[in-house]
């Protein structure tokens, strides 16, 4: 599912299940700590084993993916990437750095958010937005699919800013046509490699087998508006 809405300079990978066994490296094993519980520690160990074998596709074998101080992933020297789990699915996404400045995956069981969550992500825009979306394609779960954008966001942010991103900072709109989104950021983005100033990004969602996707791949030479072309 998610290397269609990646460019072929990505490399992903992904698992429906846990029914692989998975042998984590000593330090993914420390980093995971001995009091994970089985889901925690099944689902980690399936989306470092997607992670394993993307980045063996660019030539890393037998590398460790720790976790930074946001839990996000980090990469060997030269790759950006991604992962994301949720029920039922696990997947990694890699590029090298000369083809992509960032990766940003999330994947959300295809159902309505709680009762509560939307108010707390969406602005009154965006919640406008998804009452017009729902009243004219019903089929999609569309408060779930802004929270799936937003978590891809903000996993491409994070490594560019390397500062927290909220949801309120960033103004998400859906193309049911195209399945694609634009993220329009509400603070001041980085700077990026090539002295263009990030201001959004674009993105590609599908809804397939009980699950929302949603993928953000920023190239390594951007537009200029900093959005992905």
């Amino acid at each position: 599912m998610i290397e269609q809405l990646l460019p072929t300079t990505a490399v992903a990978r992904e698992a429906f299940d846990d029914s692989v066994p998975v042998t984590l490296h000593p330090e993914e094993e420390k980093a995971l700590g001995g009091r994970a519980v089985d889901k925690r520690r099944r689902e980690f160990g399936t989306a470092r084993r997607c992670a394993h074998e993307a980045l063996a596709e660019l030539g890393h074998v037998d590398v460790p993916v720790l976790s930074g101080p946001r839990r996000e992933p980090c990469w060997p020297d030269g790759i950006v990437g991604s992962i994301t789990h949720c029920d039922g699915y696990r997947a990694a996404a890699v590029a090298r750095v000369q083809d992509l400045t960032s990766i940003g995956i999330d994947a959300e069981p295809h159902r309505p958010l709680p009762d509560g969550v939307l108010d707390s992500i969406a602005s009154p825009a965006e919640t406008r937005l998804l009452a017009t979306l729902h009243a004219d394609h019903r089929h999609v779960c569309w408060d779930r699919l802004l929270f799936c954008a937003k978590e891809s966001v903000y996993k491409a942010w994070y490594p560019l800013a390397q500062r927290w991103l909220g949801f309120e900072e960033a103004h998400v709109e859906i193309d049911p046509a195209t399945g694609g989104f634009t993220a329009r950021l509400l603070v001041e983005g980085p700077l990026l490699p090539d002295g263009i100033r990030l201001t959004g990004f674009t993105g590609r969602w599908l809804a397939r087998n009980g699950l929302l996707v949603a993928a953000i791949s920023l190239p390594a030479a951007s537009d200029a508006t900093g959005r992905a072309a």
